[in-house]
Protein backbone atom coordinates (compact mmCIF):
# COMPACT_ATOMS: atom_id res chain seq x y z
CA UNK A 1 0.00 0.00 0.00
CA UNK A 2 2.72 2.45 0.85
CA UNK A 3 2.44 5.80 2.58
CA UNK A 4 0.96 7.55 -0.46
CA UNK A 5 -2.42 5.86 -0.01
CA UNK A 6 -4.79 7.29 2.61
CA UNK A 7 -7.24 4.51 3.36
CA UNK A 8 -10.76 5.28 4.52
CA UNK A 9 -12.65 2.35 5.96
CA UNK A 10 -15.85 1.67 4.01
CA UNK A 11 -17.11 -1.47 5.71
CA UNK A 12 -15.81 -4.00 8.24
CA UNK A 13 -16.82 -7.41 9.52
CA UNK A 14 -15.04 -9.72 11.95
CA UNK A 15 -13.40 -11.41 8.94
CA UNK A 16 -12.13 -8.41 6.98
CA UNK A 17 -12.57 -4.87 5.75
CA UNK A 18 -12.87 -2.79 2.61
CA UNK A 19 -11.08 0.55 2.35
CA UNK A 20 -11.23 3.35 -0.19
CA UNK A 21 -8.15 5.14 -1.48
CA UNK A 22 -9.13 8.37 -3.24
CA UNK A 23 -5.55 9.15 -4.19
CA UNK A 24 -5.21 5.95 -6.25
CA UNK A 25 -8.94 5.72 -7.06
CA UNK A 26 -9.25 2.14 -5.84
CA UNK A 27 -10.64 -0.06 -3.10
CA UNK A 28 -8.51 -2.25 -0.88
CA UNK A 29 -10.03 -5.56 0.21
CA UNK A 30 -8.62 -7.05 3.40
CA UNK A 31 -9.59 -10.69 3.74
CA UNK A 32 -7.97 -14.03 4.61
CA UNK A 33 -4.74 -12.50 5.82
CA UNK A 34 -3.99 -10.13 2.95
CA UNK A 35 -4.91 -6.81 1.35
CA UNK A 36 -5.49 -6.36 -2.37
CA UNK A 37 -6.34 -3.28 -4.45
CA UNK A 38 -9.25 -3.28 -6.91
CA UNK A 39 -10.70 -0.68 -9.22
CA UNK A 40 -14.46 -0.20 -8.91
CA UNK A 41 -15.03 -2.33 -12.00
CA UNK A 42 -12.74 -5.09 -10.75
CA UNK A 43 -14.39 -4.94 -7.31
CA UNK A 44 -17.78 -5.49 -8.96
CA UNK A 45 -16.34 -8.37 -11.02
CA UNK A 46 -14.90 -9.95 -7.88
CA UNK A 47 -18.29 -9.70 -6.19
CA UNK A 48 -19.96 -11.21 -9.25
CA UNK A 49 -17.47 -14.12 -9.29
CA UNK A 50 -18.12 -14.71 -5.61
CA UNK A 51 -21.90 -14.64 -6.05
CA UNK A 52 -21.61 -17.18 -8.89
CA UNK A 53 -20.23 -19.81 -6.50
CA UNK A 54 -22.91 -22.40 -5.82
CA UNK A 55 -22.80 -22.69 -2.02
CA UNK A 56 -25.61 -25.25 -1.99
CA UNK A 57 -23.55 -27.52 -4.23
CA UNK A 58 -20.48 -26.99 -2.03
CA UNK A 59 -22.48 -27.93 1.07
CA UNK A 60 -24.16 -30.99 -0.41
CA UNK A 61 -21.33 -32.45 -2.47
CA UNK A 62 -19.29 -35.04 -0.57
CA UNK A 63 -16.35 -35.07 -2.98
CA UNK A 64 -13.07 -33.98 -1.40
CA UNK A 65 -12.60 -31.27 -4.02
CA UNK A 66 -16.04 -29.74 -3.46
CA UNK A 67 -15.27 -28.14 -0.10
CA UNK A 68 -12.80 -25.59 -1.48
CA UNK A 69 -13.06 -23.10 -4.32
CA UNK A 70 -10.25 -21.05 -5.85
CA UNK A 71 -11.13 -17.51 -6.87
CA UNK A 72 -8.72 -15.65 -9.14
CA UNK A 73 -9.80 -12.00 -9.52
CA UNK A 74 -9.11 -10.09 -12.73
CA UNK A 75 -5.94 -7.95 -12.80
CA UNK A 76 -4.93 -9.07 -9.32
CA UNK A 77 -1.86 -10.87 -8.06
CA UNK A 78 -4.03 -12.38 -5.34
CA UNK A 79 -5.78 -15.71 -5.42
CA UNK A 80 -8.35 -16.69 -2.81
CA UNK A 81 -8.66 -20.31 -1.65
CA UNK A 82 -12.04 -20.37 0.06
CA UNK A 83 -13.96 -22.89 2.11
CA UNK A 84 -17.76 -22.73 2.25
CA UNK A 85 -17.57 -20.62 5.40
CA UNK A 86 -15.02 -18.30 3.76
CA UNK A 87 -17.31 -17.83 0.75
CA UNK A 88 -20.19 -16.80 3.01
CA UNK A 89 -18.01 -14.42 5.04
CA UNK A 90 -16.48 -12.92 1.90
CA UNK A 91 -19.94 -12.39 0.39
CA UNK A 92 -21.06 -10.60 3.54
CA UNK A 93 -18.02 -8.33 3.42
CA UNK A 94 -18.29 -7.42 -0.27
CA UNK A 95 -22.08 -6.96 -0.16
CA UNK A 96 -21.83 -4.64 2.84
CA UNK A 97 -19.06 -2.66 1.19
CA UNK A 98 -20.98 -2.35 -2.08
CA UNK A 99 -24.05 -1.03 -0.23
CA UNK A 100 -21.93 1.55 1.63
CA UNK A 101 -20.17 2.65 -1.57
CA UNK A 102 -23.50 3.11 -3.36
CA UNK A 103 -24.97 4.94 -0.35
CA UNK A 104 -21.94 7.26 -0.27
CA UNK A 105 -22.44 7.98 -3.95
CA UNK A 106 -26.13 8.79 -3.48
CA UNK A 107 -25.38 11.14 -0.58
CA UNK A 108 -22.64 12.87 -2.61
CA UNK A 109 -24.96 13.31 -5.61
CA UNK A 110 -27.77 14.63 -3.42
CA UNK A 111 -25.54 17.16 -1.70
CA UNK A 112 -24.18 18.43 -5.01
CA UNK A 113 -27.69 18.64 -6.50
CA UNK A 114 -28.75 20.84 -3.56
CA UNK A 115 -25.76 23.14 -4.06
CA UNK A 116 -26.73 23.87 -7.67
Amino acid sequence: MGTKCNLLEIFRTAQGAVYQCNRRNCYWVEFAGGKSPFTWQDFKLLKKQLEAINVNEMAQNTDRTADVVILMPHRSERCFVLTLTDVLHFRELLQGAKVMIELNSLVYESLHAMAV
